[in-house]
C-alpha cells in the first residue's frame, strides 16, 4: 500500500510500551550506577582515627564510664566487659583479600578465635572469606555498609549502612549478627553525641554496640613493637582488643598479632570472640525471609557491579570507535580534497588520476521535483533550477496538493517547466511518474523545497562521464541556519553528512543519495524497478538498490543545494524520525548486501556496517553514556571527567572547523557546538532509540510532511579552492 504525503500518525500503544520499557532501562542503569558510586566512591576506608572536636554533652555516664559492650535496648542503658584473664580479639575493616587470610591463618595456628567486624562494601567482593570466618568458628559483626560515619551521617543513611551491611552478611552466611561497631569509634569515653544517637538507633533495631579498650593502632603501621606494646594488657583485666584485618597495608598487623598471641598463652590470658568473652550468642540463624532479603541484596549490588563494569568496557569501546570515525572522515575528507583539487587543475574528469580524463557531460538533463503542498518554496525552488546554466528540463509532479503548488509553478510561465497533476500517492509514486515522462538519460531529483545555484546541475552531473557511475550525491547545505536550533542544523549537515559522504565515495560504499539533489541515470533507474515505496526512507532505498545493481554512487562536494530544515524541535523530530525509520527499513531490505560481492559487498560489508555501529549502536548507547557522566561528576573526580569532555567537545571542534574549511564556510556557527551537546545530541539519539523501537515493535508509520515556511532563497555562488 502506498504511503501517503499527509497525516501523521499517533504513537502506537505498543510503542509507548517500549518507551516506558527505555525508561525502566535507564532507571536501572541510573540505580546500578548510584549504588556502585556509594559503595566505591562515597565512603572509603581508610584512616580510622576519631575526630576528638565532636561534643559528647548528651552521652550518658553510664556509657562514657561503663564498659566497652554498650547494650541500650528498650531504653535503658547497660555496659559489660570480659571478665578478668580474658581478651576479646577484634578485627575492623575486612575482609581483604590479602590480610585477613593471613590473619585467619595466624589464628588458625594459635587456635583462638575472633570476632571480625565485618564492611559490607568489601563483604560482596570477597564473600568467599566471610564464610571462611564462619567455617574456622570465628564471629562476625556489623561495621557499616561502607565505613561511613554513623555519628555525622544523617538518619536515612544509618538505617542504610547498618541494616545495608547486615543483608549482605546475611545473604553470604545466612546468619543474623548482633554485634555493631560504628567506624571510627574507640574507647567508651570518646563516643560523641552524633556516635551515641546512631548507637540507639541502632538499638532499637536489637544491636548491641560493641567499642574497644585496648587500641592497637596499627592502621598507623607504628611498626611491630609499638603495635604489640599497644595490645599489651595492664593487670589482669578483660579488654577488648582493636586490630584491623583491612583498609591499607596490614603486614605489622599479621607479625604482631603472632607474637602478641604468643605472649597473651605465656600471661595466661584467654583470647577469644567478643561473645564468647562475655557468654552470649551474638550470630543466630536467620529466618528464611531474612535470608531471601539477604540473598537478593547481595545478587542486587552483584549485578549492579557487573552492569557497570559492562558499561565501563563499552564505554572505552564508544571511546575508540569515536576517535576512530574521526581519524577516518578527516583523513577521507582530507584525500577526497586532494583529488578533487587535481581534477580541477586538469579539467572535469575520472576522479581517479590513472583514468583519461573524459570531456565534460553537455546533454540537457530532466530535473524531477515531486512536490506535495509546496507552495511555500516552489515558485522559489522552480526559477532557480530554471537558471541553471546547464539545459534543463523541468518537471514538476504535483502529487494531490491542496494549497494550489501546481498553480504556483504554473504561473511562473516558464518555457522547459512541465506540471504535472495526479492523485496523491506519495513520493515514490511522484517520482516514479516523473520517471515516465524523462526526456533524458540523465536525470536529476530534487525536493520542492530546494534550490540550486546557477551551476549546481553543470557540476553535479560530471562523474557521469565515468560509464560505472550510476548515481550522484550533491551537497545539501541548510538555507534557513539563523537561530540556535538553525545553527545546530547547519553544523550537522556539513559536519555530519558531508564529511561523511566523502568517506563513502572514496570507501565506494555510498548508501544515501538526499532526496534534496542526486542525479541519476535514467536506464539504471528503470532497470531496478523505479523508485519503491517499501520504506520511508525512499532515497536510501533507491541508493543501496543501484550499489546492489552493480552501479557506483559518489559525491560530487561543490553541487550544492540550499534547503529549508525544520524551524522547530518538534518539526526536527518528525523529520528525523521518518529518516532514521526509513533508513533502518532500507538497511533490513538490503541486509542481504553483506553476503554479495562487487559494488554490492562494499555496501553490505562498508556501508552497512559503519551506519549500523555509527548511526544505530552508539546512539543507543548515548544515553547511557550521559547517565555515566553524572555518575562520574557526582561520585569520580568531577575535575577528570570534565577534562573528558572537553577533550571530547574539542575532537568535535576541529573535525567540525576541519569540515566547514572543506566548505568554505565560515566557522562563526560552531559557537553553538557545547550547547549542541546538551540539547541537539541527545534529540537525535532519542529518535534513533524511537525509530529502532518503532521497528522492533513492528508498527509501521505514514509520512511525516514538514511544514514549510517561505524562507528559500538562492544564495550567492560559493567559490571552492
Amino acid at each position: 500500500m502506498p504511503r501517503r504525503n499527509q497525516g501523521t500518525e499517533p504513537v502506537p500503544v505498543r510503542v509507548r510500551a517500549h518507551w516506558v520499557v527505555l525508561t525502566a532501562v535507564l532507571f536501572a542503569v541510573g540505580l546500578a550506577l548510584t549504588v556502585q558510586g556509594y559503595l566505591h566512591h562515597l565512603a572509603g576506608i581508610g584512616n580510622d582515627s576519631v575526630s576528638p572536636s565532636d561534643s559528647a554533652a548528651a552521652v550518658p555516664d553510664a556509657v562514657t564510664h561503663g564498659g566497652p559492650l554498650v547494650d541500650s535496648r528498650h531504653g535503658v542503658v547497660r555496659t559489660a566487659s570480659p571478665p578478668d584473664h580474658t581478651l576479646a580479639l577484634t578485627f575492623d575493616d575486612g575482609p581483604d583479600p590479602v590480610w585477613t587470610p593471613e590473619i585467619l591463618d595466624v589464628l588458625e595456628k594459635h587456635h583462638v578465635r575472633a570476632t571480625f567486624f565485618i564492611v559490607g562494601s568489601a563483604a560482596i567482593e570477597h564473600p568467599e572469606l566471610v564464610q571462611r570466618i564462619i567455617a574456622d568458628g570465628d564471629e562476625i559483626g556489623v561495621h557499616t555498609l561502607t565505613h561511613a560515619d554513623l555519628g555525622s551521617a544523617p538518619a536515612w543513611r544509618r538505617q542504610l549502612e547498618v541494616q545495608g551491611d547486615q543483608e549482605v552478611l546475611t545473604g553470604i552466611t545466612g546468619k543474623a549478627a548482633t554485634l555493631l561497631r560504628p567506624p571510627y569509634s574507640s574507647e567508651n569515653d570518646a563516643v560523641t553525641d552524633g556516635t551515641w544517637a546512631a548507637m540507639q538507633a541502632a538499638a532499637n533495631q536489637g544491636y548491641l554496640t560493641v567499642l574497644t579498650t585496648k587500641d592497637s593502632e596499627d592502621w598507623q603501621r607504628p611498626g611491630v613493637p609499638a603495635i604489640e606494646k599497644n595490645l599489651a594488657p595492664s593487670g589482669t583485666q578483660g579488654q577488648v582488643l582493636l586490630m584491623h584485618d583491612g583498609g591499607g597495608d596490614r603486614a605489622q598487623t599479621v607479625a604482631a598479632l603472632d607474637a602478641s598471641l604468643t605472649t597473651f598463652a605465656d600471661q595466661g590470658f584467654r583470647v577469644t570472640t567478643v561473645g564468647q568473652a562475655i557468654g552470649i550468642t551474638s550470630m543466630q540463624a536467620a529466618s528464611a525471609a531474612e535470608q531471601l532479603s539477604g540473598t537478593a541484596f547481595v545478587w542486587g549490588l552483584r549485578l549492579s557491579d557487573w552492569a557497570v563494569t559492562a558499561i565501563s568496557w563499552a564505554l572505552v569501546a564508544a571511546g575508540v570507535v569515536t576517535v576512530v570515525r574521526a581519524v577516518l572522515v578527516i583523513g577521507f575528507a582530507a584525500r577526497h580534497r586532494r583529488a578533487a583539487r587535481r581534477i580541477k587543475a586538469a579539467g572535469r574528469g575520472r576522479r581517479r588520476t590513472q583514468v583519461p580524463i573524459r570531456p565534460d557531460i553537455t546533454d540537457p538533463v530532466t530535473v524531477i521535483m515531486p512536490a506535495y503542498n509546496e507552495s511555500a518554496g516552489i515558485q522559489a525552488a522552480v526559477r532557480s533550477i530554471a537558471a541553471s546554466t546547464h539545459p534543463v528540463e523541468i518537471i514538476v509532479v504535483d502529487d494531490g496538493s491542496t494549497d494550489g503548488t501546481a498553480d504556483l509553478a504554473e504561473a511562473l510561465g516558464l518555457p522547459n517547466v512541465r506540471v504535472v497533476r495526479k492523485e496523491n500517492g506519495g513520493k515514490p509514486s511522484a517520482l516514479n511518474a516523473g520517471l515516465r515522462l524523462a526526456s533524458h538519460e540523465i536525470v536529476v531529483m530534487v525536493d520542492g523545497d530546494t534550490v540550486f545555484e546557477p551551476d549546481t546541475v553543470s557540476a553535479l552531473i560530471q562523474q557521469f562521464s565515468d560509464p560505472r557511475v550510476g548515481a550522484i550525491s550533491g551537497n545539501t547545505k541548510v538555507a534557513n541556519r539563523g537561530g540556535i536550533l538553525g545553527a545546530w542544523q547547519h553544523i550537522e549537515y556539513v559536519v555530519g553528512f558531508n564529511l561523511d559522504r566523502r568517506l563513502f565515495d572514496l570507501a565506494e560504499c555510498m548508501p544515501t543519495v538526499p532526496g534534496a539533489i542526486g542525479a541519476f541515470r535514467r536506464d539504471a533507474l528503470l532497470r531496478i524497478g523505479g523508485v519503491s515505496d517499501d520504506t520511508l526512507a525512499e532515497d536510501t532505498d533507491l541508493t543501496m538498490s543501484l550499489c546492489r545493481a552493480g552501479w557506483r554512487v559518489v559525491y560530487q562536494d561543490d553541487a550544492r543545494a540550499w534547503t529549508e530544515a525544520p524551524a522547530s524541535l518538534g518539526a526536527l523530530w518528525k523529520q528525523r524520525y521518518r529518516w532514521c525509520y526509513g533508513t533502518l527499513q532500507a538497511m533490513w531490505k538490503h541486509r542481504g548486501a553483506i553476503f554479495q560481492g562487487g559494488q554490492a559487498g562494499k555496501l553490505g560489508r562498508r556501508g552497512l556496517g559503519y551506519l549500523l555501529v555509527l548511526q544505530v549502536l552508539l546512539p543507543l548507547f548515548a544515553p547511557i553514556v550521559d547517565v555515566f557522566a553524572i555518575y562520574g561528576l557526582v561520585f569520580l573526580d568531577p575535575i577528570r571527567i570534565a577534562a573528558l569532555w572537553l577533550g571530547f567537545l574539542l575532537v568535535q571542534f576541529f573535525m567540525a572547523a576541519y569540515a566547514f574549511r572543506l566548505d568554505n564556510e565560515p566557522l562563526k556557527p560552531l559557537w553553538t557546538l557545547p550547547l549542541q551537546q546538551f540539547v541537539y545530541r541527545q534529540l537525535m539519539y532519542l529518535v534513533v532509540i524511537q525509530s529502532v523501537v518503532t521497528a522492533l515493535a513492528g508498527v509501521h508509520l505514514r509520512w511525516h510532511r514538514m511544514e514549510r515556511y517561505g524562507s528559500l532563497r538562492v544564495p550567492p555562488a560559493q567559490n571552492q579552492s
